[in-house]
């Protein structure tokens, strides 16, 4: 017998690898979500960017940059104490063009102010369509964001800070900050005593001149390699907001000791350090006792990170489902003509296309909360419940994701299996479920006018969907409950149900009723494609998710 009869490498009915595609252009949901908000006029640039993100080699960059984890480096060859972390080369360069595109800056001009027009739509589009990609690298890139908000209450340090980082130039060197070409900002707020309560910080700030030293410690301090950190610590007059450099002015490395890297389940390419702090410099960011106040402008805008990246680790797993399943043949026919996979996709997209037009709303409210008190309202309320539905939701629609490619999207070799392990710290990183429920109930009693406001106009938007006005009598009753956080998790979700179907309703109203009838008109299945969407054009919806 011959040795080719036993052959086995002739490869066929396997579903091509999904790159080189734009990330933008074949997203129609993504699309019409930014024009709907604001960003229409950035729809070449965004092309741009959905190529390049889009590429075999971007793809794989991110592969291996989870592959070849970061290594702690506490000493040198001679003993001397360094505390580097070190990362391979494709971390860096998927940090460089993350940087270059300005998705760590873009939302602020060069005096740390709010840059307007759409800048917070047209950047949440690019982190989106990067998060597709790879998600690790995105941690250090939206604390450097959001941590400007942060240093605001501080305009003198704010002013001494912009120089460097509003340039879009990402520099990996490890020296003093305002040496380098570009900077990046890390945060350290939970302790292994409190962890969310942050109010049960032990670690110390006693007053050195002008400055801080700093003394304890943080239980999770990611991108141990920014150049600076916002910290809380007790100070005289209780819990302070600090920034910490790696150098202290005097050129000397900073008495930041990093104890040991965190093993985690997933957003391996990025490092997450357990800190001790011996004295370490700072300078106060803020008044004395109002650290959680001043840090709060930070946790806002990681918290909306922390979604959009969901919605874009999602979005990725549709795309690569919908991919295979076009490709794969299954009794005679595309897996993707069978009934019961119609079913499981068109559910899934419909999923997507809802929290898309959710993240971009929400995206809306921040660039227009300076200037508009009813989107200030609808930010503050809507962004602790988007957190909590769009994040929650990741890590089971990932693994239909995964189910849709068999065995193939189990392996590793795939991205759906890191995307998998990736998507639940999105909803555990600044804030767990039952923490963003707690802030939605704090935003109803501390605003109440203004959150009925904010509920009343979602009325208004969803009116005439099905299942709209029981959902509106429904989060007014159990918000009014003296338990009213017995009902929490039902009530924020069905909220940000309500937003989603607002949101969805101003890009596209017919998928904007398919949602309404499956998810506030009933309760949705537990599992995807246990619904009949038969009132809808399946093949429209999935055509809008990937042509």
């Amino acid at each position: 017998m011959s040795q080719a009869s036993f052959a086995t490498h002739e490869v066929f009915n396997q579903s091509p690898p999904f790159e080189d595609v734009d990330l933008y252009a074949v997203d129609r949901p993504l699309v019409d979500a930014v024009a709907a908000n604001g960003g229409a006029s950035a729809r070449d640039e965004l092309s741009d960017f959905g190529r390049h993100w889009g590429s075999a080699a971007m793809a794989e960059r991110g592969r291996i940059a989870n592959e070849n984890t970061p290594k702690l480096r506490t000493f040198d060859a001679r003993g001397n104490r360094r505390d580097e972390v070190e990362f391979h080369p494709a971390y860096h360069e998927l940090m460089a063009h993350s940087a270059h595109a300005g998705v760590h800056n873009s939302t602020w001009n060069a005096e740390g102010q709010p840059a307007g027009g759409a800048s917070e739509v047209i950047r949440a589009a690019r982190f989106y369509m990067a998060a597709q990609v790879e998600t690790g690298h995105l941690c250090p890139i939206t604390m450097t964001r959001a941590a400007v908000a942060a240093l605001a209450e501080q305009p003198d340090l704010l002013a001494r800070v912009m120089p460097v980082l509003a340039t879009r130039a990402y520099d990996p060197a490890f020296a003093p900050w305002w040496t380098k070409r570009g900077m990046t900002l890390g945060m350290g707020m939970t302790e292994k005593q409190g962890g969310t309560d942050v109010r049960s910080n032990m670690t110390r700030a006693v007053r050195d001149g002008s400055a801080y030293r700093i003394t304890g410690h943080k239980w999770f301090m990611s991108a141990p390699m920014c150049d600076a950190f916002l910290v809380l610590a007790q100070a005289d007059d209780g819990l302070s907001c600090f920034l910490m450099p790696r150098f202290a002015p005097d050129g000397s490395i900073n008495a930041i000791r990093f104890q040991r890297l965190k093993d985690k389940l997933g957003n391996r390419s990025n490092a997450s350090s357990e800190v001790e702090f011996t004295g370490a410099y700072a300078e106060r960011v803020g008044a004395e006792g109002k650290g959680i106040r001043t840090i709060i402008q930070m946790v806002q805008l990681t918290r909306q990170d922390c979604a959009i990246a969901s919605a874009g680790l999602m979005r990725s797993g549709l795309a690569h489902a919908l991919h295979h399943a076009r490709h794969r043949s299954v009794f005679q026919k595309h897996l993707a003509d069978q009934p019961l996979m119609q079913a499981v996709l068109s559910d899934m997209a419909l999923h997507v296309e809802a929290s898309i037009a959710l993240v971009m709303r929400l995206c809306r409210a921040f660039d227009r909360a300076p200037a508009d008190a009813a989107e200030a309202a609808y930010m503050r309320l809507l962004t602790p419940a988007i957190k909590y539905w769009v994040c929650k939701s990741a890590p089971g629609f990932l693994y239909e994701a995964m189910e849709c490619l068999g065995g193939n999207g189990y392996v590793e070799e795939g991205i759906l299996a890191r995307h998998y392990r990736e998507s639940p710290v999105n909803a555990i990183w600044e804030g767990s479920g039952n923490v963003m429920c707690l802030d939605v109930l704090r935003a109803l009693s501390r605003e109440a006018d203004a959150a009925l406001t904010v509920l009343r106009d979602l009325a208004e938007q969803t009116q005439g969907l099905s299942g709209a006005a029981e959902a509106v009598a429904f989060i007014g009753k159990a918000f009014r409950r003296a338990d009213g956080e017995r009902v929490a998790r039902l009530a924020v979700e069905k909220l940000a149900l309500l937003a989603a179907c607002a949101a969805l309703n101003a890009v596209s109203p017919r998928q904007a009723e398919l949602f309404a009838v499956t998810r506030l008109a009933g309760n949705h299945a537990s599992m995807y494609g246990a619904v009949d969407l038969a009132g809808g054009d399946v093949s429209a919806l999935l055509e809008r998710a990937l042509p």
